[in-house]
């Protein structure tokens, strides 16, 4: 058939993402590099992802070696390649070289940033969805992936759905229709090989390449990934030593530079920094992501190398959460005015290590003024946390997969508070499966709704300036 035949076919399809309308236009494919179903042959992910500036970005993970084109609007533009294929060589990891392997990649990874005045974009058959001016509900996860750990014996039963429920759990948030979904990190666990006599996990990939990567996040976030654009945040599981490189190559928003890879240690310092950015939610809402991958537990001192960089960086985020009228929604992987349960034992408080560089910052408050909301991932549980001294209202959604911590003793203890002046005026909690979700309200304030694994209602919080009031307090039950 030759392109004149084709093109008489193949007519205009006009898709109604409910926000703009997206025109996708399969003709001339023979100039165009293929049909959509080649090109969906080799597509094993396609997502969009926004960063700083608000720039939409389409990623693609492929397994032909050139990238395919994406529709935008009435046009064909070719995807910029982000990483080719390939094995790095196998580097220090946070398992014994015993314990670990090279890096395979074999799949190809591409991106497209999509202009402002963009009226929807696809690749192959995908329509993928863009970013709302104002958007209305927002998903919140973290702390996703199946842990596979020799150091801790840890092997979570991957292939069971009730002991590793992730995949319910981005399919229960994909039908709630979200307009975003905001992961706080911690994509992937699965570091060591399971024991072949552990039936829950055995065969299950293992290691930082993409088999790895593919089991843990994308083919079971699939449905949340074809339902809205996604902010995302880095975990500690992300750090260089760990999943880095796998982070650089898929879901990191910054041009791909080598020195910032995770591929050879002697540049690990770099690469486990990144600068905040914001990323707008509306006119009135912004979400600033902070990268606290290395974040240690101990208070640092003044003169070391990591307190003088995050402390940069949290002059940064003062700047970026000054502007009038908006409301900062600060989000790290590490709860920093949070709490981390102990079995038997009162519950530890937040991040020392952040909270000494804040400090230097922002001696009494933390964070600056505009921030009215933080939200953290990293404790595998459910926080809602107020305060009756003046800090933000802090969330912690650590339980969107990975094995549970245990839960709080209830009632929670009186006098127990994350951090020096920070006083707990009331916590909702509870350690089962779940996820969050955001609603926006008609006051310019957001609902923070607590959800089961199924999608069950647990709680609902109403935000007032850096305030929250939830209309269930302490242990919330699981239905």
């Amino acid at each position: 058939m030759d392109a004149i035949a084709q093109q008489q076919q193949r007519k205009p399809v006009i898709k109604n993402f409910g926000f703009a309308l997206t025109i996708t236009l399969s003709v001339l494919v023979a100039a165009c590099g293929g049909s959509d179903s080649n090109i969906d042959a080799g597509v094993k992910a396609a997502w969009v992802t926004v960063g700083s500036n608000n720039q939409a970005i389409v990623r693609v993970i492929t397994t032909d070696a050139s990238c395919p084109e994406v529709h935008d609007g009435y046009s064909y533009t070719a995807m910029t390649l982000r990483a080719a294929a390939g094995t790095v060589t196998q580097r220090p990891t946070a398992s014994a070289a015993v314990d670990s392997k090279p890096s395979a990649f074999p799949v190809t990874a591409c991106e497209y940033k999509v202009p402002a005045d963009s009226s929807g974009v696809s690749v192959g058959s995908r329509s993928l969805p863009l970013p709302k001016k104002s958007p209305q509900r927002i998903v919140v996860l973290a702390d996703t992936g199946c842990r596979l750990k020799k150091a801790d014996n840890a092997w979570q039963a991957c292939d069971d759905n009730d002991s590793w429920p992730f995949p319910e759990i981005a399919s229960a948030a994909a039908a709630m229709k979200p307009d975003l979904v905001l992961h706080i990190g911690d994509y992937h666990y699965r570091e060591n090989a399971c024991p072949a006599d552990i039936a829950g996990c055995k065969d299950s990939p293992w290691g930082y390449g993409w088999d790895a990567w593919q089991a843990d996040l994308f083919k079971p976030a699939a449905p949340l990934m074809a339902a809205a654009p996604w902010v995302m945040v880095r975990g500690n599981h992300e750090e260089c030593a760990r999943a880095g490189q796998g982070w650089f190559r898929f879901l990191d928003t910054q041009a791909l530079d080598p020195k910032r890879s995770c591929d050879d240690p002697a540049n690990d310092a770099a690469g486990n920094l990144s600068d905040p950015y914001a990323v707008a939610v509306g006119a009135d809402t912004q979400v600033i992501v902070f990268d606290s991958a290395k974040a240690g537990r101990a208070a640092l001192a003044t003169n070391d190398p990591q307190f003088i960089a995050y402390q940069a960086q949290f002059q940064a985020v003062n700047r970026l959460a000054a502007k009038a009228g908006v409301n900062s929604i600060f989000t790290n992987h590490h709860p920093i005015l949070g709490f981390a349960p102990i079995a038997g034992a009162p519950p530890a408080p937040g991040n020392m290590a952040l909270q000494s560089v804040m400090q230097s910052v922002n001696p009494t408050a933390f964070y600056p003024a505009g921030v009215k909301t933080a939200i953290h991932g990293h404790v595998h549980d459910f926080q809602a946390i107020n305060f009756s001294s003046n800090h933000p209202a802090t969330f912690v959604s650590g339980n969107g997969g990975d094995n549970l911590d245990v839960n709080f003793a209830d009632p929670f203890p009186v006098n127990t508070n994350p951090a020096p002046g920070a006083i707990v005026d009331k916590i909702s909690h509870t350690s089962s499966f779940g996820f969050m979700v955001m609603d926006r309200q008609s006051n310019g304030n957001w609902a923070y709704k607590a959800y089961t694994r199924k999608g069950l209602l647990l709680t609902t919080c109403v935000q007032n300036g850096n305030q929250i009031s939830c209309d269930k307090t302490g242990y919330l039950a699981p239905n």
